[in-house]
């Protein structure tokens, strides 16, 4: 597959990349696409969730009133579950939610994210750019000369670029990433992704 490299105003460079075709037109596997995606949000998860059981809440060690002769019910401790200011019945305990994937399920999710993204004609290849100071101004004209703008975008680069980072980091819709470390995730979620050129071998060198 081909594609046109653009310039950062919008215009065609007369250049264009090959992609490679086992990672950009594979048949998408769904299922692999689903676990990676899956596992990625679990991973997000901290599990601190705590709830204090009955026997964590502080009180309660005196009986609320004699166990015969007033007509109700019996109780022993004024922090049951059933009280308010009582314990919680199986409330939540910290737990770790990782889910680990097999390296080539990871790959074929990535290739199967980029291979979807190719096929809806979601993927733009721009020159390399960078800027000389952080400047948000520069970036959203980059976008606005792509015609993104207000679109979810994906901004892989080659490698860690610092000002391009700090110029688009607040912009709404808007992440941006090292091209070795988009996980099936990030590619499919948002509506078009942005290639730096150079970004394109370092992507496709990290996908085994």
């Amino acid at each position: 597959m081909k594609l046109e490299v653009y310039k950062i105003d919008g215009t065609k460079s007369g250049e264009s990349v090959e992609l490679k075709p086992e990672i950009f037109e594979i048949e998408p596997n769904d299922h692999v696409l689903y676990l990676a995606v899956k596992a990625y949000l679990a991973n997000q998860r901290q599990g601190t969730h705590k709830a204090k059981e009955r026997s964590e809440v502080r009180g309660g060690g005196k009986k609320p009133w004699k166990q015969k002769g007033r007509g109700g019910a019996r109780a022993g401790t004024t922090r049951s579950p059933l009280w308010i200011g009582g314990g919680s019945i199986f409330g939540p305990k910290p737990r770790d939610y990782y889910q680990k994937l097999n390296k080539k399920v990871v790959s074929l999710a990535r290739k199967s994210a980029l291979s979807y993204k190719a096929k809806a004609n979601q993927i733009i290849v721009v020159e390399d750019f960078d800027f000389d100071n952080p400047k948000t101004k520069q970036f959203v004209s980059v976008l606005n000369g792509l015609n993104l703008n207000g679109k979810k975008t994906l901004v892989l680069t080659d490698g860690y670029k610092k000002n391009i980072y700090l110029s688009g980091r607040n912009v709404e819709k808007v992440n941006i990433l090292e091209a070795n470390n988009a996980s099936a995730y990030d590619l499919v979620n948002n509506q078009m992704i942005v290639l730096q050129k150079s970004a394109v071998n370092l992507l496709e060198s990290s996908i085994k």
